[in-house]
């Protein structure tokens, strides 16, 4: 049974210093991206921990987005511009060391105590965007819409010319100070950061995972939800759960249709605590105003039938209502959402007012 978490940490833990001990007496710990501390492109239950870190933890972690130093200088990013230790990254976790998946993702982390069975509470305390810009691809659910700037001048001269799929990436300017970006002339949208991938290493008899599809370890959700101030809750499948993170978004709409949202680097605070008192099945969500369940599965049928059977069953755990009782307020008073289209595993999440729930039988 999940019952309801404490509430998001008060802001003296977000100020409080990179190491050492924090005002509420948990220790944290400073996590940057480096060639050493990433899992290029999986999940993996044999990956070695490059940190250690007790229930109750903090962790200021450092994020790469999803490109290399070469494609973000084709659209337009001057080298000087380009972090240094994505380049390090890129140049240097090669071979075995990458993939199956393309994610880069800072991790992982080795949670004491944690065992499977257990459920990982993974409290989001705040997320920064460190680099003025972003990235948008064109892929994804509907390709035939990814059109290259040339593509478009040739063919409004009549030219004969291909066109080129996947052609059309371009740089997203980020305004920091208003917390919004232009994405199309004309359309302008608030900036809400968060880890498109935050994820446990998978069953060990599922071997090394692709990073790219979600499943119950959580992984590739990009759930836009998960903003700071919000916590993730994941089953645990392996000893120390083995947490990693990354796929930064400054901004995404639920279905990221093109496979791509405005990507970028990240940095934020993480505290993570072992909940031997849960059980769960599938990854669940809080947020300051709503609970979240959540799906996924190569078929979007099957993906949404994992989403309304979470939601009955969180509805009959914390309320004492029947199976069906759950089922049929789950229809008038919660929401389903396409999460996301063009990873594999499509997801759907289904989201329910914490306003509408009163107090639990």
């Amino acid at each position: 049974m999940l019952k309801r978490s404490t509430p998001a940490l008060l802001a003296s833990f977000a100020v409080a210093a990179l190491t050492g001990t924090s005002a509420g007496g948990q220790q944290v710990h400073r996590l940057p991206a480096t060639p050493s501390t990433v899992a290029y492109g999986y999940y993996w239950s044999e990956a070695k921990p490059v940190l250690t870190i007790s229930s109750g933890d903090i962790v200021e972690v450092e994020t790469m987005l999803t490109n290399s130093p070469a494609g973000l200088e084709r659209m337009g990013v001057t080298p000087a511009d380009i972090p240094q230790n994505l380049r390090d990254i890129v140049e240097q976790v090669t071979g075995d060391r990458r993939g199956p998946g393309g994610h880069i993702l800072t991790g992982p982390i080795f949670v004491t105590g944690a065992e499977p069975g257990d459920v990982l509470e993974v409290r989001i305390l705040s997320i920064n965007l460190p680099l003025p810009y972003g990235y948008n691809g064109c892929s994804g659910f509907m390709r035939e819409f990814c059109v290259s700037v040339a593509d478009s001048v040739a063919r409004a001269s009549g030219s004969a010319a291909t066109v080129a799929r996947g052609g059309a990436s371009r740089l997203i300017h980020l305004d920091r100070e208003r917390m919004t970006a232009e994405v199309a002339p004309g359309i302008t949208v608030p900036l809400r950061p968060f880890w498109g991938s935050i994820g446990v290493a998978p069953d060990a008899a599922l071997g090394r995972v692709s990073s790219n599809p979600p499943h119950r370890h959580a992984g590739n959700m990009d759930n836009k939800e998960l903003v700071a101030g919000t916590t993730l809750f994941v089953p645990v499948f392996a000893p120390g759960a083995l947490l990693a993170l990354g796929d930064g978004h400054a901004a995404q709409g639920d279905g990221e249709v093109d496979q791509t949202a405005i990507e970028t680097n990240l940095t934020g605070r993480i505290q993570v605590i072992v909940r031997k008192d849960l059980r769960l099945e599938w990854p669940r969500i809080e947020t300051p105003t709503h609970w979240i369940t959540m799906g996924a599965d190569t078929s979007l049928v099957v993906a949404t039938r994992t989403a309304i059977s979470q939601m009955v069953l969180f509805l009959v755990e914390t309320k004492g209502i029947t199976r069906t009782e759950a089922y049929q307020a789950a229809s008038m008073a919660a929401d389903l959402h396409i999460t996301q289209l063009v990873d594999g595993n499509v997801g759907v999440h289904m989201m329910i007012a914490k306003s509408y729930l009163g107090r639990s039988r």
